[in-house]
């Protein structure tokens, strides 16, 4: 599930064809215009779909990544990582088994956000010591 921002968009849209072209099967939930719209709205939506179970992760895209990476993670279940460089994408699922990756348009070119989201997808969660860790700050959604 992929969603973006005005400020996203074009990178977005770039990821969404990207991606099929690659294998992957995507669920574009917009904004589909540069109209300005609310990133909240857009975050809420593709975490929805991870949530749910209806994809295996999620893609948020803004003009900065932060805001999206914000939203996602008021959301039970999310763990959405800011991920600007290769390493942060490994990295996030390794040891933080994030479930959203959240990229900002500003700073990425179209095939460096690529390379990011293949990385994500590729990489699987570490589990061991992280575990531990990973139930820790799951539990702050219950207090």
């Amino acid at each position: 599930s992929i969603g973006s921002d005005h400020g996203g968009l074009e990178l977005k849209n770039s990821l969404v064809k990207s991606l099929e072209a690659a294998g992957f099967e995507v669920s574009d939930k917009g904004c589909f215009t540069k109209d300005s719209v609310d990133y909240p709205d857009y975050a809420k939506t593709v975490c929805a779909d991870v949530v749910s179970g209806a994809v295996d992760f999620g893609v948020s895209v803004c003009t900065t990544g932060i805001g999206m990476s914000i939203a996602a993670n008021k959301i039970r279940g999310i763990r959405a990582a800011l991920c600007l460089y290769l390493d942060s994408a490994e990295f996030s699922r390794r040891h933080n088994n994030a479930n959203v990756c959240c990229l900002g348009a500003k700073y990425l070119t179209e095939a460096s956000a690529l390379e990011i989201v293949e990385k994500f997808a590729a990489t699987d969660f570490d589990g061991g010591r992280h575990e531990r860790r990973v139930a820790k700050f799951t539990e702050f959604e219950n207090a």
